[in-house]
């Protein structure tokens, strides 16, 4: 075992302080202590092999609390007239002067000492770490959030710009969110808090670009599981969901627990769960429905709320044909056709509807009619909760009558006039 020269003896410690070059060292918290030791430790051994052709018989010491690097040239004591490599032997009568009691053959360990090379060298390794460590820092980020990527984090906003936001997250990392990736209504500002999910990280040259967004469909999952217990257990499943961000989205759901109602359950006790998910999403519309793999109650339940008449399916050319009620056409096209498209988005299927004018009739107000009826006999009706042409025409004349105390000739007349409302 090698014998360690006495250095309390030694005219200096050679040791290197990298605190004043290398101050961010001991707060890199992103690189484990071990691997910032090793790149150290391959940056001193790059040095050593430019001065000494080898870094075999040197050990390099880092201590990353406190900055410290101490290097250790271990050689063989050889009588002084046998020296064949300075590097790896070193004489009997330099040996005794830093260790009397050394002998021929034994090791010896001394401190290499830093005054020794050049003021460049120098300058090299701190140039060549600092390097080495700032594209550590970028891999580490990168993985970092390459793992996260469809998961939601939180960040501080920093800089607002016309096309994006700069956001930093609790470790200083810069992070984007695109005005693409916002929904409309978003509005920030400096110093706000922000939650989004992370949607991608690429590599631009040898910097990380961490790129979140708001409008993806995952980050309505992720708002999803972090509401409704039963998702994040897996008892719930979301099959698909689909948005337009800001206005409408439609999840489908399945629950392999045939005791959970998983619309039920996503929405909660009086719409208490889903109620943070909408504030979050700006009040964005949210349908929850039961996933099911029947083509036609998938498509009826995704054109909730409108009524659907029937569906005519072509599964070869995944086409609809969904036949409603005039009144109801308007529910299943939905504002701005917001509804009719996330339908065709969430069940595959391109969706057509159309007036099922066959079975059925838009009914009139009875107010309609005061040109041709005597408003004293329209009041009778309404009195009676018939404020609509059918539904006097849906009750016979005896029981109008006797309901009314109208004669029932005049119920006779007013229905007749009702009945060519209708007719052709």
């Amino acid at each position: 075992m090698a014998k360690k020269a006495n250095v309390a003896e030694l005219k200096e410690i050679t040791h290197l302080n990298i605190i004043e070059s290398f101050s961010e060292f001991k707060e890199i918290k992103s690189i484990d202590k071990a691997t910032l030791m090793n790149v150290i430790e391959d940056v001193f051994k790059a040095m050593l092999r430019k001065r000494f052709e080898t870094d075999e018989n040197f050990d390099i010491i880092v201590n990353p609390d406190k900055g410290d690097v101490e290097i250790w040239r271990n050689r063989v004591i050889v009588e002084d007239d046998k020296i064949e490599n300075p590097n790896t032997q070193i004489a009997y009568s330099e040996a005794i002067r830093i260790e009397p009691d050394f002998e021929v053959g034994e090791d010896v360990s001394e401190p290499v000492n830093f005054m020794d090379f050049s003021r460049r060298a120098i300058l090299a390794v701190r140039q060549n770490l600092s390097s080495r460590i700032s594209q550590l820092e970028k891999e580490t980020l990168f993985k970092k959030y390459k793992d996260k990527e469809g998961d939601i984090i939180s960040g501080e906003v920093y800089q607002i710009w016309k096309k994006e936001i700069l956001i930093m997250d609790d470790e200083g990392n810069e992070l984007i969110l695109p005005r693409t990736e916002q929904i409309p209504s978003d509005f920030f500002k400096k110093g706000d808090t922000i939650r989004a999910v992370v949607l991608s990280v690429e590599m631009n040259g040898t910097n990380p670009v961490i790129t979140l967004s708001r409008t993806s469909p995952s980050f309505l999952e992720r708002l999803f599981e972090m509401e409704v217990p039963e998702i994040f257990d897996g008892l719930i499943t979301i099959k698909k969901i689909v948005r337009e961000p800001g206005e409408r989205a439609k999840v489908a759901v399945e629950s392999y627990d045939d005791r959970i109602d998983p619309v039920g359950a996503c929405v909660g006790v009086k719409g208490s769960r889903i109620h943070g998910i909408v504030r979050e999403l700006k009040n964005e519309n949210i349908d929850v429905i039961n996933f099911t793999t029947n083509p036609t109650l998938f498509i009826t339940r995704a054109l909730n709320p409108a009524k659907i008449t029937s569906i005519k399916i072509d599964e070869a050319t995944k086409h609809a044909d969904v036949y409603l009620k005039p009144d109801q056409v308007s529910l299943a096209i939905g504002k701005g056709g917001h509804n009719i498209r996330l339908a065709a988005r969430l069940t595959g299927y391109e969706i057509d509807v159309y007036r099922d004018a066959e079975n059925y009739t838009e009914d009139v107000p009875l107010d309609e009619f005061g040109d041709e009826i005597e408003g004293w006999i329209l009041d009778a009706l309404k009195s009676i909760g018939c404020d609509t042409a059918k539904s006097v025409l849906e009750l016979t004349v005896e029981d109008l009558a006797k309901r009314t105390d109208l004669e029932e000739e005049t119920i006779k007349e007013v229905q007749s006039i009702l009945r060519k409302e209708f007719e052709g």
